[in-house]
């Protein structure tokens, strides 16, 4: 998914508390919501396993989407020629703070 549908659902989680953002991407009908809440929920694994941090003090610093190598691929087109598909991919960044 490109990076710019990516980073509307990214907006709208920054600076809240990890569990109201996890509540905000259960309800936003989008694929890339679905993509997010999903490395959302790895980050908090990861810090209440490796840093025993509670969900309840952690809160997201960053959300991020940035541009990845996009797959270069072509159809079929009027009399002969071909046409253009990019399919566009992003990296997901979060970063969850307890301070």
């Amino acid at each position: 998914m490109s990076a710019q549908k990516m980073r509307e659902v990214a907006r709208q989680i920054q600076g809240l508390p990890a569990a109201q953002a996890q509540a905000v991407l259960a309800v936003v009908p989008r694929k890339s919501a679905r993509l997010f809440a999903k490395t959302l929920k790895s980050a908090i694994a990861n810090a209440e396993h490796n840093n025993q941090l509670k969900i309840e003090t952690l809160w997201v610093k960053v959300a991020t989407a940035g541009t990845a190598p996009t797959m270069k691929r072509f159809t079929p087109k009027a009399r002969g020629s071909a046409g253009p598909i990019l399919k566009r991919s992003s990296h997901i960044k979060i970063v969850l703070t307890d301070e």
